[in-house]
């Protein structure tokens, strides 16, 4: 019985272990991805619009499912 508690308890903190794990390396909203895209690319000198940067995502995207 101590056994199978035991298990319990591992299947558990693994649980959560994962779900913090997901939330702390999940990817940033697209909205917020198209922020620090065009945020870098002014630094770097490159103006851009926002819709620019749309279609640069998109392309990037496509390339990516290829």
């Amino acid at each position: 019985m101590n056994n199978n508690l035991s298990i319990l308890y591992a299947f558990i903190g693994g649980a959560l272990i994962g779900s913090a794990a997901a939330l702390l390396f999940a990817p940033s909203k697209g909205t917020e991805l198209r922020a620090k895209i065009k945020e870098t690319l002014q630094k770097k000198g490159i103006i851009c619009t926002q819709s620019e940067i749309d279609a640069l995502v998109e392309q990037l995207t496509a390339d990516i499912d290829e």
